[in-house]
């Protein structure tokens, strides 16, 4: 008879990195494409039929005025090599050069410079520019083929990059390094967003007109770095925005975005907003060091008919203030007007744009629809816009998205904006669980990296409810790594398995203080062991010393599990015998206030546990009455026919009584 199982064993490997660096275990690895960074691919979702192709441009197709470029590989045979004066914005070219004998330097003119440089692909590029030019961004610096100390440490931050490959991912518009100049005089820590790079999360944050100030903010600036936040926005509508600006800038190691409108605002009626507020407004917050600004210049007048039947309208606080201007003064947004002018302000501070998307839909009836496109295809129009005078640009997303239309949203943008870095809102795969929307929409944010997003805006429980407290801060940063780091090791980003694989190794062994000290919150992980088993054993709560199938497994010769070297635990009298028990520390005080806040123990419970000694925990003599591995067998059964239903599991897994191993 045939096989019939076998179509199901075919596996669908795509050439993907397998995201375990030892490729441990017994997974093939990541079913997604193979690798291409240097080209439209990096890493990547399979596509579904009907999604759209990748864009054939980047911003190397979208150069200012008097500039070009050549690849030498697809010069004509025989064409000799340009020879002239080379600008010094490349201190890695000779600043003299000869002109050759067919007299190619002189094509230059007065008013040319060239340089050519090697890619991180092999590739040779000649670019042309004006004599005189120096650059400021850090797309201006990659596209005269110049490795910044930014580019540099970068590569140190994400090993599996080469610093020229974030260069030519920065040239190509796929990635930015959101690096205000004024901003790298403080504290700033340099990193990337595109998706050859890991996933980032943004955290939102700022006090409104009825919560919160500066100091409160600072503080939630600091909780959303240490809960991994890789950048913060800044969103504040209420006291003193300027000195709250001023003060996450000074303190943040992160980039910092904000949402220039907000400002605009302050003091002044909507509808007289005119382009000197607006301009000296994005002059002052660039001054002040902000990394990327949002700009909601995508809400054209011609877009607002497409809103009328929408259930529940304009939900981007930018793109609803834009739209009401456009109809008070029935005239187009003047952030669209005056676009090229915005450019030139954001390119002198090498502040990012981050092209709002002010149609986003609200709710999952409203995805996907006209307007939302609409925008979307004038959001790639600004991001030719601004390549062309130099500047840096991502792309921000839904919004509301049902889980079924995520891909096709990632997608299109890629096509549409030419592969710029696609930042996300969510998406919200529901809209019935408010006070949970940190879980419904990290659902979607994890469906969005795969398929292409670059950074994921958090969303916290206290979303469409009200103003984020710390706490709120911390879920929604912890939800949104989870999202981002389950995106990455789907596409096989090399190292992203490794912590994963460490931590089953320790899991395997039974290694609780090494289980803990690899979780991404080690406090939340043995708070929550203690409260049931404050004695480090060879099993759980959950199941019980004659029901863990972990023991079991590790306890059986042939299987490799719990096995590793360096990763079993050391407990017994001297701290140091291999695989015996470990009576554990006694909490801290943030494993206390998790406790606590749980509301599951009794005080009199958290303070034994934060207070325990030997005797506390029922040691007498080295011997902890609650585990069977520090009392002889017959106290051992005693103990465990006290404490747990014992049943023997050995005829239902098929193994004899007398067998040696178990």
């Amino acid at each position: 008879m045939p096989d019939t199982s076998a179509p199901a064993r075919r596996l669908p490997l795509r050439g993907a990195h397998n995201p375990s660096t030892n490729r441990e275990g017994t997974s093939p690895g990541s079913f997604a494409n193979a690798p291409d960074v240097g080209g439209p691919l990096a890493y990547s979702s399979p596509d579904t039929p009907g999604m759209p192709a990748p864009s054939g441009k980047t911003a190397w197709d979208f150069l200012p005025e008097g500039w070009s470029v050549v690849d030498l590989r697809a010069a004509p045979a025989g064409a000799p090599a340009w020879v002239g004066d080379v600008e010094s914005a490349n201190p890695h070219v000779p600043a003299r050069t000869r002109v050759d004998a067919s007299g190619c330097g002189a094509c230059l003119g007065d008013d040319r410079a060239f340089v050519e440089f090697t890619t991180a692909r092999g590739g040779r590029l000649r670019v042309l520019y004006p004599r005189g030019f120096r650059p400021v961004t850090q797309l201006e610096h990659a596209r005269l083929g110049i490795v910044t100390p930014q580019m540099q440490h970068v590569a140190t931050r994400e090993p599996h990059l080469a610093a020229e490959q974030v260069r030519d991912e920065i040239a190509s518009g796929r990635m930015i390094l959101p690096a205000n100049v004024h901003h790298l005089a403080h504290n700033l820590e340099p990193m990337v967003i595109g998706r050859a790079s890991r996933t980032k999360v943004n955290a939102n944050m700022g006090a409104s007109p009825v919560s919160s100030g500066t100091e409160e903010e600072v503080e939630k600036l600091r909780w959303a770095e240490k809960w991994g936040g890789d950048t913060v926005m800044d969103l504040s509508t209420g006291g003193d925005l300027d000195a709250c600006r001023a003060a996450i800038i000074a303190n943040s190691t992160v980039p910092i975005g904000t949402v220039p409108i907000y400002s605009m605002i302050i003091g002044r009626r909507l509808e007289d907003l005119t382009p000197e507020v607006i301009f000296e407004s994005l002059r002052h917050q660039a001054r002040q060091g902000v990394d990327y600004f949002t700009i909601h210049a995508g809400v054209r007048k011609a877009h607002l008919k497409f809103i009328r039947d929408r259930l529940i309208g304009i939900v981007s606080r930018g793109g609803s203030l834009l739209a009401k201007w456009c109809l008070v003064h029935n005239a187009e947004n003047p952030m669209y007007d005056h676009f090229d002018a915005i450019c030139d302000i954001m390119r002198e501070h090498d502040v990012s744009f981050s092209l709002g998307d002010g149609l986003r839909p609200g709710g999952l009836a409203d995805a996907t629809d006209e307007a939302q496109l609409a925008e979307l295809e004038t959001l790639g129009e600004l991001t030719e816009r601004a390549w062309r005078r130099g500047c840096q640009v991502m792309v921000e997303g839904p919004g509301h998205v049902p889980f079924d239309q995520i891909e096709f949203n990632m997608k299109a943008q890629r096509t549409i904006c030419h592969g710029a870095p696609f930042y996300v809102l969510g998406p919200l795969v529901t809209d019935i669980f408010p006070g949970y929307d940190h879980i419904t929409s990290c659902i979607g944010a994890t469906a969005a990296a795969y398929h292409g997003a670059s950074m994921l805006c958090y969303v916290t429980p206290k979303e469409h409810l009200g103003l984020p407290k710390k706490d709120d801060v911390k879920q929604g940063c912890v939800a949104y790594k989870i999202a981002a780091h389950a995106a990455d090791v789907a596409l096989g980003i090399p190292h992203t398995r490794d912590r994963d694989d460490d931590l089953t190794k320790a899991r395997a062994a039974l290694n609780w203080e090494r289980h803990f000290e690899l979780s991404f919150d080690p406090d939340l992980a043995r708070a929550f062991h203690d409260e049931d088993l404050d004695v480090d054993t060879d099993f759980c709560a959950m199941c019980g010393h004659d029901w863990c199938s972990v023991r079991i497994s590790k306890e059986i010769q042939e299987f490799a599990s719990g096995k590793a070297e360096g990763f079993e635990r050391l407990g017994g009298k001297d701290g140091a015998t291999p695989g015996a028990p470990k009576i554990s520390a006694a909490l801290s005080p943030e494993q206390q206030e998790i406790l606590r806040q749980r509301g599951v123990l009794s005080p009199e419970e958290i303070h034994r546990l934060a207070a325990k000694t030997r005797k506390a925990v029922g040691a007498d003599a080295d011997k902890a009455s609650c585990h069977s591995d520090y009392v002889d067998p017959d106290k051992a059964k005693q103990v465990q026919q006290q404490k747990l239903v014992q049943v023997d599991v050995r005829p239902a897994m098929n193994v004899p009584k007398h067998d040696s191993v178990i």
